[in-house]
């Protein structure tokens, strides 16, 4: 039996990756989104986290979607939303409790697009949209609509970019990294 490796190995390399992906995650979200109204931006920024929970383990994952975040809410000059970071920090979580492991690869596209599906259910339309309700004071059925069409145009893409990262040749070169570096440490995690 393959033991899973959705764990996050702590070296240089894991803290260099996890703030490199939190600046392509302020690019995607700051600099190259779409607006939507006045509450929300279509972005491929969760990509960059849920890239890093995948790679990195979901501790990893998380820390990213904290760091990007928090800089974004700092860059923009916004007030840090609890519910809404905690939504940025799930993001990198949950897609690396699902990694697919063993199967055929279409097996592997199926769990990795159900979880990417999942995260957006329970981060953009959960989290997300009860960040603005309860903490920015939006109506719930005034932005219902414009939150739902956003989660059909985004979630499509999401999954079809996360499966092209995921089985890239990238995540073995990742991996292989982490692996040499899990075996130099004097103390093995």
């Amino acid at each position: 039996m393959r033991k899973r490796e959705n764990h996050t190995v702590w070296c240089t390399y894991t803290f260099v990756s996890i703030g490199m992906l939190a600046a392509v995650q302020l690019l995607l979200s700051r600099f190259l989104s779409i607006p939507v109204g006045g509450f929300g931006r279509i972005s491929l920024s969760p990509i960059a986290t849920m890239m890093a929970g995948l790679w990195l383990g979901p501790l990893a994952g998380g820390l990213t979607g904290l760091i990007a975040d928090i800089l974004g809410c700092l860059i923009q000059g916004y007030t840090v939303n609890p519910i809404i970071t905690l939504s940025a920090v799930m993001w990198g979580v949950i897609p690396a409790l699902f990694i697919p492991e063993g199967g055929k690869k279409g097996k592997k596209i199926l769990t990795l697009s159900i979880s990417v599906i999942l995260t957006a259910v329970v981060c953009s339309l959960g989290l997300t949209t009860a960040g603005l309700v309860l903490i920015n004071g939006f109506n719930l059925y005034s932005i219902l609509l414009t939150r739902l069409t956003q989660f059909i145009v985004t979630v499509p893409v999401y999954c079809l970019l996360i499966n092209l990262l995921y089985f890239s040749p990238v995540t073995s070169m990742v991996r292989q990294a982490l692996r040499t570096r899990l075996h130099r440490s004097p103390q093995k995690q």
